[in-house]
């Protein structure tokens, strides 16, 4: 049934255009009027003309009549009083002494109170941090072997004396500290310590002071 519906719609369609197609050929009309084409008449050349550009403004020009180093043409109104401070010169004694007026030696000019500035505190110094990752640490270059203490040897006393020391950014040890004591032996170790000299520790290429762990041994046969 389906399938019978289905042809009979295919059918009337073709019908229906086959219709439409023979009606539009037999059809037999008034032909379109054709657009009249576009005349340009009476063309008129258009004439650029050439604007003056405006005109620049000058600076005047000042003519100098009399040259500022020439003499005076008039003479003076009066004489003014001498001070008694002519063809004196003043000796700077400091660097931060400021050079001023003697009140009442000039007319007409106010002298106040003038106070010396004193130079900015130099920068504190930079505080030391210990060894770690990222510190080039210091080298040993000046070495000074500590002293054996009588008594200690008479006593046959002998060990690892551990110290602290800070070394500043220029290699000096500046302080140094018993971290593990041995006695009768800490102040030779201290004493040997202070006279060596290390190169600077680095920080990104910039010399900075450290703290560092000292090891000072003594034995009976050396």
């Amino acid at each position: 049934m389906s399938r019978l519906f289905t042809l009979g719609s295919i059918i009337i369609h073709a019908i229906v255009l086959t219709v439409v197609f023979v009606v539009q050929i037999i059809a037999v009309g008034p032909l379109p009027t054709p657009r009249e084409a576009v005349i340009f008449q009476d063309p008129r050349l258009v004439t650029v003309a050439d604007l003056p550009a405006p005109a620049r403004s000058r600076a005047p020009v000042v003519e100098r009549t009399v040259s500022p180093d020439a003499a005076p043409l008039s003479p003076p109104t009066g004489i003014t009083k001498e001070t008694g401070l002519e063809g004196v010169r003043a000796a700077a004694t400091d660097v931060n002494a400021v050079v001023g007026v003697e009140a009442g030696s000039m007319p007409g000019v106010v002298v106040g109170t003038v106070e010396t500035v004193a130079p900015p505190p130099p920068p504190p110094p930079p505080t030391p941090v210990r060894l770690r990752a990222g510190i080039e640490p210091p080298q040993r270059i000046g070495n000074v072997a500590p002293a054996y203490p009588l008594a200690a040897r008479l006593a046959k006393t002998s060990g690892i004396v551990i110290l602290e020391a800070i070394i500043d950014s220029e290699g000096a040890v500046q302080s140094v500290k018993v971290l593990r004591s041995v006695l009768l032996l800490d102040q030779a170790a201290v004493d040997a310590v202070r006279q060596w000299r290390f190169t600077p520790a680095r920080l990104n290429g910039v010399a900075i002071p450290v703290v560092m762990t000292v090891t000072v041994e003594f034995k009976l046969d050396q």
